[in-house]
């Protein structure tokens, strides 16, 4: 289902289909809004979710206002490459983009969180987190990096997404 193009809703466009499970576990979270969430299928790679998002997500927000977009990549242990992903975002929509991921790569991350079995799991323990306002899973190594879009995140959509 699309959220309501005339409320605050969030697009998630994942880099691979370990990153759209992830989402789709952190969606399917009992806290988050479902009406306000779209995930959206995978792009194939972080050079085309950045493609998607100038070609087609970006200019789409231009005359959505509402919309926020938060793009799932695999870092691949490159520790710039936030700084790159950014660089390319159209600067109007800056505010509303978000970039997330795991350091390495969501198998890495499976393999070390031995609690958790699934990726759809390991989405449910983050949104979690974010319906607690906590960092325990946010706090992993792997996930670290993540803090400052996440925070800048959370204050964009808290107050629509969780109930």
């Amino acid at each position: 289902m699309s959220p309501n193009k005339s409320k605050p809703h969030v697009l998630v466009l994942p880099e691979d289909d370990a990153d759209r499970q992830i989402a789709n576990g952190f969606i399917n979270h009992y806290s988050v809004n479902a009406t306000a969430i779209q995930l959206l299928p995978p792009s194939g790679g972080w050079e085309d979710v950045l493609n998607d998002v100038n070609t087609v997500h970006g200019p789409e927000m231009q005359n959505i206002p509402h919309r926020m977009l938060v793009l799932l990549i695999d870092f691949d242990n490159h520790k710039k490459r936030l700084t790159k992903v950014k660089a390319r975002i159209p600067d109007a929509l800056q505010s509303r983009i978000f970039v997330l991921g795991v350091m390495r790569n969501p198998e890495d991350l499976r393999r070390e969180l031995k609690r958790t079995k699934t990726f759809e799991e390991i989405g449910k323990a983050l949104a979690q987190d974010c319906a607690d306002n906590q960092q325990t899973f946010w706090n992993h190594e792997l996930l670290r990096h993540n803090h400052p879009e996440l925070e800048r995140l959370r204050s964009s959509v808290r107050p629509f997404l969780f109930e």
